[in-house]
């Protein structure tokens, strides 16, 4: 794998003009596209509102806790002054709810928090403050049993990182066209930050405004295929009678797979800046019929600066916050996390691009075991982790992609303390257009993990498999961006 990873030697003046693409005479692009619109600020003057914001965070909490007590657990969700009272005096704790329901459901949650306060005007860090504030609400009152500060994390901060992806995913298709969004676009948006569509149809104009992309560059494609072959390694003993020999485990084979996946904001493109949080991030969304949400991420910068070298050579680098949610067949891995981190481009030719994307990081995580811990199916922890990832575009023929990654989810900070996790991730893409659009992909991945716990044997796994795919390209091809 060739990945190009550099600091900032030529920095980008703010109003500085790059320079033009390094193998072509002429700029792809006329001036006028290149510039971006001029946007003073998102919801001023009266499409912004503290007061909706909150109230709908309120509401949501309210209409929460109303079904769930009714449908899920009456007495658990059966909240009251007295139990807000209890939850006030005896302090925090871990909970040991099942894997997904904290690492996916209470991040989800998270981003109708964040969206309530996004689609109403507020930028992305005063929405982070209601989401943290929604979180605190629903853990204090929302529940009778003890607030969880685990949960607290994974919502307002996991919450919000997935949440400005999908407000922004969701005003790029409000955006796209030539003509005002119409009601697939609509519906199409609503879907991917439901408070957004709730406040366009609910208050009309006032919030019908449109939240600027400022014409970032992007990449983007949708893959469905199948595993064609798969294999799982491991020394766990699944039979129940430990002098017996071990139960193999197997792989599904021939599961149905789907993957979207997003770049927004690419380095390079002429007059593009980096002014806002997740003016670039990474989405990713993979589902299989076997275990439904497998794979969701959700990475993008915080705070950071474009930078050049050369004539050949663009990129941003600075503070990326990062939201993963791994789950393959036999075990699992999710964390939030803040680090530093750099995305790039390099020309090597005429046509061929060399992307790439380092990305160093610490945050909280829980990594699935077969054998919980104590209450627990999962082990939490303090968790470093690390990303490295490479596309070679050659022209609009053909794209070979590389993504390496790995969690490490310590003793530190642990619910159940004396243990520790490692995941590691491999996989490689191979993807050729065929016509237009349509693009066929050839995937090897692999997965591992290396649990350690002083009450049981050292758990050793690996998954991999061989997948065969439909990819439909977006208007962007492979993604390289011309200067």
């Amino acid at each position: 794998m060739a990945l190009f990873v550099s600091m900032p030697i030529m920095p980008l003046a703010e109003e500085a003009t790059p320079p033009g693409r390094p193998f072509d005479s002429v700029p792809t692009e006329t001036m006028a596209a290149q510039q971006t619109e001029v946007v003073l600020g998102w919801g001023e003057g009266k499409a912004n509102s503290d007061l909706i914001a909150a109230l709908e965070v309120v509401g949501f909490n309210l209409a929460m806790n109303q079904y769930d007590r009714h449908f899920l657990d009456s007495e658990v969700y059966h909240s009251d002054f007295s139990s807000f009272k209890n939850n006030l005096e005896r302090g925090w704790a871990y909970d040991n709810d099942p894997f997904a329901i904290n690492q996916f459901l209470h991040p989800y949650g998270g981003t109708i928090y964040f969206g309530a306060a996004r689609s109403t005007g507020h930028g992305f860090w005063s929405s982070m403050g209601y989401t943290t504030a929604g979180s605190l609400m629903w853990e204090m009152a929302g529940e009778t049993s003890q607030p969880s500060i685990n949960d607290l994390l994974t919502t307002s901060v996991g919450g919000s990182i997935l949440g400005e992806s999908l407000f922004r995913m969701a005003s790029l298709l409000l955006e796209s066209g030539d003509t005002p969004a119409g009601v697939w676009r609509e519906l199409g948006a609503a879907a991917l930050s439901p408070a957004t569509g709730f406040n366009r149809v609910g208050f009309g104009d006032r919030f019908s405004g449109i939240f600027s992309s400022r014409h970032p560059a992007i990449y983007i494609r949708a893959q469905l295929g199948v595993n064609i072959n798969a294999d799982m390694h491991s020394n766990i003993n699944l039979n129940p009678d430990a002098d017996a020999e071990p139960i193999p485990q197997s792989y599904q084979e021939g599961e149905v797979l789907a993957d979207v996946a997003m770049s927004y904001g690419l380095p390079g493109k002429p007059g593009y800046r980096y002014r806002r949080p997740f003016d670039y991030f990474h989405f990713q969304f993979s589902a299989v019929n076997s275990n439904v949400f497998e794979n969701i991420h959700s990475r993008g910068l915080l705070y950071g600066r474009g930078y050049a070298m050369g004539a050949a050579h663009r990129g941003v680098w600075g503070v990326y916050g990062s939201y993963d949610y791994i789950a393959p067949q036999f075990f699992r891995v999710s964390s939030t996390s803040v680090g530093l981190g750099s995305t790039n481009q390099w020309w090597l030719s005429r046509y061929v691009a060399l992307q790439g994307t380092a990305y160093v990081g610490i945050g909280y995580g829980v990594a699935g075991t077969l054998r919980g811990a104590g209450d627990y199916d999962y082990h939490d922890g303090v968790t470093p982790q690390g990303l490295l990832t490479s596309r070679l575009v050659f022209a609009d023929r053909a794209a070979l992609d590389v993504e390496l990654s790995h969690h490490y989810v310590s003793e530190l900070g642990a619910g159940e303390p004396d243990g520790t996790e490692h995941i590691g991730r491999a996989r490689i893409d191979l993807t050729i257009r065929l016509h237009q659009r349509h693009s066929i992909t050839l995937r090897y991945s692999s997965s591992s993990r290396d649990a350690h716990y002083p009450t049981q044997p050292a758990t050793r796994q690996n998954v991999r498999a061989i997948s065969l795919a439909y990819t439909y390209l977006g208007s962007s091809g492979f993604g390289a961006v011309e200067w």
